[in-house]
């Protein structure tokens, strides 16, 4: 059902005082709210007071602190202009009057949303007016308010309770969500949709109900055993089941069309414990005595949520073969999740909010956290911009038809037309501010009134790139100027990969169809952009041709015919018409189970096994060809291989957890890792040595970062 805290099943007919102490609040919260109360003393309507103290029971169980509390108290009496902001700051002090004029400005949040055009305009404004509030603490009271609205509106009509539904969804909801501030989200999702979905909410609120006992007596076995276990292990740990929330489970049947009963999560557990290590540890523990669907595994601690939440969830079968969902934290991932922002603030290290430049560094990474969502123009390239944006601010621009664009600080107009529309920038030749022209590295400010002018080709400048002439700001914008220049090259790589390949084709007695296999294999889709990558040497004719050769293996293209195995030495190599004798891998181009290879006799190191397309090999064979021998792979190879990868992409931030997570999903163990960036380019360069079993799997792994958003190319290194 929904997640209404304590506090909202309290005797509302209570007295302040009484209501009060049942919060057990510090003494200096007390004394602070009591002069708020005297303040509003004037005021007998009972439904207001109601208000007021119930927003005060919310935000207490998010830890806030005396101010915060005694402002949610008089937030009420305020917005209908009880009293003055002269009077608060005499009564109260001037913290709380600067904080109450944040929640005034929230107030008018509803209204501006409703001006805007559409879902995308609507959070750019909301983005707006959170940048424009001072004290952050302002948006989590208002949310509290917007609790309190919603809890009121149960009784009143029906197109009174849709509209402050559909307000909370399209605006209050996602900002709790953005803050992390779970306590607060799923109680304004919860109760939006059961006021716009009243029928289904009450059939997926009744199927709870229909089952409760049963699920609630299988859950206590399930976390009796979990926390035996743990125990066990020696580690300590809370275990419990957690509550479902309506809209969170009809979210998730309705974007995998499930049933109710095919759903993993209705019962659900969580596993609390003090160390990152231990979260791993019970995970390994709830894994080895009870199978895990692997589809439904999420580790949000390796790789936090944009919202900063943390947690590892997993789906286990638990007894009676009943999928259980188990989420593992730690208890500060816990509270993160629980209190989010309001976790970290600056009160509760001592100090004033709005003094030193601690608390402005956390407004700072507060406002970054609103703002990590998907970009106006193309969500695609948001991981591009995070790098800009960590440690500094937004402008907001405005379009001369009123659209608002933010965009990182110190955003020249070439960023803001890049923002707009890659052709847009591609075609810029000035751009003007407030009707006057500016020059392209003029920065924008807040407010700016910007027009793009335009020729009618495209026609970018290398000197845009340029870092110390100041064009661009952005990492988006230098990276779909740099796209475009890659991009003028392409007819003349098409041109010379068509050369090269109607030459070998023409040699090999094949013919363009016999290409398909290698255009799946090297990760493009069309013929062209295959031929686009040979003549670019992008990919090496070689080895595709290798690949070719080896799916006509009965055509007499083929260099080495592949002799009856036998038993090879410990590197799985077998000498022709010998068997095993002594091998070694070639260092210089480091060959691999599934390559053609050839052996080159050296003195008193035995054999050299490289690639039949080594150039090492070609000068080798050149100057000594009495000593090359043919060789081949074992058929059952148990050995691993060291090989050489060098990767090229666009420096952002999370690059590195990006590659690494991809090793590590495919387990391969690096061995040695180097990172070059160059920064006229903003490129970063890796070179590591992998440990490999076969091709196939270095082609799955080279094919798995490829994937990765910002790299450009990913291949076998010398």
């Amino acid at each position: 059902m929904v997640a209404t805290r304590q506090s909202h099943h309290q005797d509302e007919t209570a007295d302040f005082s009484t209501r009060l102490n049942r919060l057990q609040l510090a003494s200096d919260k007390v004394e602070l709210l009591n002069k708020a109360h005297q303040l509003c003393a004037l005021n007998h309507d009972s439904k207001r007071q109601n208000t007021a103290i119930e927003m005060v029971e919310i935000l207490a169980e998010l830890n806030l602190d005396a101010d915060s509390l005694a402002t949610a108290f008089i937030t009420p009496y305020f917005l209908n202009n009880e009293f003055s902001l002269e009077t608060v700051e005499e009564k109260l002090g001037k913290n709380i009057a600067l904080l109450l004029t944040g929640v005034g400005q929230m107030a008018t949040i509803s209204t501006l949303a409703h001006q805007g055009k559409g879902t995308v305009q609507i959070d750019n404004i909301r983005r707006m007016l959170l940048a424009m509030v001072e004290d952050v603490r302002a948006v989590v009271i208002k949310l509290a308010e917007q609790v309190c609205h919603l809890r009121e509106v149960k009784n009143s009509s029906e197109e009174e309770r849709v509209i402050t539904a559909k307000e909370t969804a399209d605006i209050f909801a996602p900002l709790a969500n953005r803050l992390g501030i779970g306590q607060l989200k799923w109680e304004l999702e919860d109760l939006s949709f059961r006021y716009l979905h009243p029928q289904t909410y009450k059939s997926i609120a009744k199927q709870l109900d229909d089952k409760r006992l049963a699920r609630e007596a299988y859950m206590e076995d399930m976390v009796a055993q979990v926390k035996s276990k743990l125990a066990q292990a020696g580690i300590e740990a809370q275990v419990y089941g957690r509550p479902k929330h309506i809209y969170s489970i009809y979210k998730k049947m309705a974007q995998k069309n499930y049933e109710f009963d095919q759903l993993f999560d209705i019962r659900a557990m969580r596993v609390v414990v003090e160390r990152i290590q231990d979260c791993y540890g019970a995970l390994g523990i709830v894994h080895t005595n009870w199978r895990h669907l692997n589809k439904e595994f999420d580790d949000y601690v390796a790789t936090p949520k944009q919202n900063g939440y943390q947690s590892i969830h997993t789906v286990v079968f638990g007894p009676e073969g009943k999928t259980v969902e188990i989420q593992i934290r730690t208890n500060d991932m816990h509270q993160d999740a629980e209190l989010g922002v309001a976790a970290h603030w600056m009160y509760k290290e001592g100090a004033l909010p709005g003094r030193g430049s601690g608390y402005e560094q956390k407004i700072s990474w507060l406002r970054k956290l609103l703002q990590w969502q998907e970009e106006v123009v193309d969500g695609s390239d948001l991981a591009d911009e995070l790098k800009n944006q960590v440690v500094e601010d937004r402008v907001y621009i405005f379009t001369p038809r009123g659209d608002i664009f933010d965009l990182p600080l110190g955003a020249t107009p070439l960023d803001f037309a890049y923002y707009i529309h890659s052709n847009v920038g591609h075609r810029c030749i000035g751009a003007k501010v407030f009707g006057k022209i500016v020059p392209f590295t003029h920065k924008l400010s807040t407010g700016d009134q910007v027009e793009i002018l335009t020729q009618k080709q495209p026609n970018p400048s290398l000197d845009w790139l340029n870092p110390s002439l100041g064009y661009i700001k952005s990492s988006r914008a230098r990276a779909k100027i740099h796209h475009w220049f890659k991009q003028l090259d392409r007819d003349k790589n098409l041109s010379a990969g068509k050369e090269i390949l109607d030459n070998e084709l023409q040699k090999l007695e094949l013919s363009y169809k016999d290409l398909a296999p290698a255009i799946k294999r090297f990760n493009f889709k069309e013929l062209d952009d295959l031929m686009v990558a040979i003549g670019a040497g992008d990919v090496r004719l070689n080895q595709m041709l290798n690949f070719i050769t080896d799916r006509h293996i009965d055509e007499p293209v083929i260099r080495f015919k592949a002799p009856t195995k036998v038993k090879g030495d410990k590197n799985g190599i077998v000498v022709d018409g010998v068997g095993s004798l002594m091998s070694h891998v070639a260092k210089c181009c480091r060959p691999v189970p599934g390559e053609r290879i050839i052996g080159y006799i050296t003195k008193g190191k035995g054999i050299a096994v490289h690639r039949d397309d080594c150039d090492s090999f070609s000068n080798l064979k050149d100057q000594h060809p009495e000593r090359v021998i043919s060789v081949s792979w074992s058929d059952e190879i148990s050995a691993s291989y060291v090989q050489n990868i060098r990767i090229e992409a666009i420096d952002r931030s999370g690059l590195i957890r990006d590659i690494s997570s991809v090793l590590a999903n495919e387990k391969v163990n690096v061995l040695n890792m180097n990172v070059n960036t160059v920064d006229a380019n903003q490129l970063a360069i890796f070179t590591m040595q992998l440990e490999v079993h076969d091709l196939s799997g270095t082609n799955k792994v080279l094919s798995k970062l490829h994937q990765i958003e910002g790299v450009e190319s990913a291949k076998r290194g010398q």
